[in-house]
């Protein structure tokens, strides 16, 4: 029986998160104090006593998340072996670490810097996102095609009938009444910090470029599938390409998710905060089995 386990993306984070971690296992509070130290400032406090808009924050999100989801797995101890693993957007650099691919320092590292990035991009032009639910995904790709009052791209392939959109605020409301015209159950505007996934993250992609580059990317110890291609990698160069291109492409997450079930997974472990990625797994796969 394959096992895949999976590491979430922005969203997933909440108040508290980690805290338990901390308490119960030392060698998650060495990591965690040894976060607050690469970062400079006590992360851990935003993460088990901050608020929900502090969490919000992009610079504090991403690490955050990243934080939680690799130490969970770092405490799995031996019940960690997976034969394949995944992430959703951010949660790709947390699966990275937790495969061996990276080391928890750099991983860290280019997760802060990533966040830092997108941030500055999200303040060069007002942007953002909204969810269409009930729609095939073809129709989303036509509407948002259509919009002649600025840039919005499918940025986020969820799972059937779940799609994000994202892009410059007046085509994203332009292309919100052309998706409910054309039978959405729903197309709302998000509160996100910008057009994550999109070409308005070309910015946040140039200062990354540099970093990846300068970071080792060693042999995982088993295929990573990643969110661009949504096909089981192993070369290092390769993902470091794929993760690059990750800023301004679509999240292919229901693709991904249809080719480890095709290459054989059955079980599905969710590493992280909360559990949005067992939800769409049971939407994609339904018949797989899920922890």
């Amino acid at each position: 029986m394959k096992k895949a386990f999976l590491f979430p993306g922005q969203g997933a984070q909440f108040v508290g998160m980690g805290k338990d971690l901390y308490d119960q296992h030392p060698e998650a509070k060495a990591l965690f104090e040894k976060a607050n130290e690469i970062l400079g400032f006590r992360i851990t406090d935003e993460m088990f006593n901050g608020t929900d808009e502090g969490l919000k924050q992009t610079n504090i999100t991403q690490p955050a998340i990243f934080l939680h989801s690799v130490i969970a797995a770092k405490c799995l101890g031996n019940n960690f072996a997976p034969d394949m693993v995944a992430g959703h957007s951010l949660g790709e650099f947390s699966a990275l670490v937790a495969n061996g691919t990276l080391t928890f320092e750099d991983g860290l590292k280019l997760v802060y810097q990533r966040a830092m990035a997108m941030q500055e991009a999200c303040q060069l032009k007002p942007s953002t996102m909204a969810a269409v639910l009930g729609l095939e995904d073809s129709k989303v790709e036509e509407i948002c095609a259509s919009i002649t009052s600025g840039i919005v791209v499918p940025a986020n392939y969820n799972c059937p009938g779940q799609l994000v959109i994202s892009g410059e605020i007046e085509a994203v409301n332009e292309a919100c009444e052309k998706l409910k015209a054309a039978g959405a159950k729903r197309a709302l505007v998000l509160q996100v910090g910008g057009a994550f996934h999109s070409p308005l993250m070309k910015p946040a992609e140039e200062k990354l470029a540099i970093a990846i580059q300068n970071t080792k990317f060693s042999q995982g110890s088993c295929p990573i599938y990643q969110n661009v291609t949504a096909q089981a990698e192993v070369d290092p160069e390769q993902i470091k390409a794929n993760l690059l291109k990750q800023l301004t492409a679509p999240v292919k997450w229901t693709q991904c998710v249809q080719a480890m079930v095709t290459d054989g997974a059955v079980r599905f472990e969710e590493c992280g905060p909360g559990k949005v990625l067992q939800g769409l797994v049971k939407k994609i796969a339904p018949s797989s089995e899920i922890a």
